[in-house]
């Protein structure tokens, strides 16, 4: 099994890339995305998945070790190839997976080309329950992005750096799941924590002790 490769980008063209291991350019399928993000020249890594079948060898490969993980559950799904499986990762992102499977939305595997009514309510059925870490990765990276901005809110504010940091995660631990992924929900939570007075009393301190 090659699980991964690593070497120079010899080429990167529609769903292909070229990648020179040992002297020898390894031909590998990946999304459209995955290509565009290659640069000639550059050394890549590239997570792989080794098909193997009576008249061919084939690599598929990918960016993140949530696309492989996905590629193989969606390979273990009756009516999805190899190819299929690339084209639903081309068209959905990982998390997007997780989320559809997670609400039961056939609807949106039906609009990937290739993939039928059936074989869409069958990747519904199959990867329930099976796509948890992907989905906990998706809203811990959202709860991150929304924490962040609203650290720069605060900032912005006139409150330090470290003080909207604690403000956030404060506002992070009492939050209700609706509200850890809103920035102005979040703001009124971590405003909250601070009390209406700490950014003038902030820049009242920082003033006075200038003058001193």
């Amino acid at each position: 099994m090659i699980s991964s490769v690593r070497g120079t980008v010899l080429a990167a063209i529609g769903t292909t890339a070229v990648i020179e291991v040992g002297g020898i350019g390894l031909s590998i399928q990946v999304t459209p995305q995955h290509a565009l993000s290659l640069r000639v020249g550059s050394e890549a890594t590239i997570r792989t998945a080794l098909i193997v079948r009576e008249d061919d060898l084939a690599l598929y490969g990918f960016a993140e070790a949530e696309e492989l993980l996905v590629f193989d559950l969606l390979r273990g799904v009756t009516g999805v190839g190899p190819k299929s499986a690339l084209g639903v990762l081309a068209a959905m992102a990982p998390a997007e997976i997780a989320n559809a499977v997670g609400r039961e939305d056939d609807a949106a595997f039906r609009k990937v080309s290739g993939v039928g009514p059936k074989t869409a309510k069958l990747i519904v059925v199959s990867l329930a329950g099976k796509l948890m870490g992907v989905t906990a990765k998706a809203a811990a990276a959202q709860v991150s992005s929304v924490g962040d901005n609203v650290a720069v809110a605060l900032v912005g504010l006139g409150w330090p750096e470290r003080v909207a940091l604690q403000a956030v995660e404060d506002a992070l631990a009492a939050a209700s799941p609706a509200e850890r992924d809103a920035v102005p929900a979040l703001l009124r939570l971590a405003l909250a924590q601070l009390g209406p007075q700490g950014s003038l009393v902030s820049q009242g301190s920082t003033q006075s002790g200038g003058s001193a």
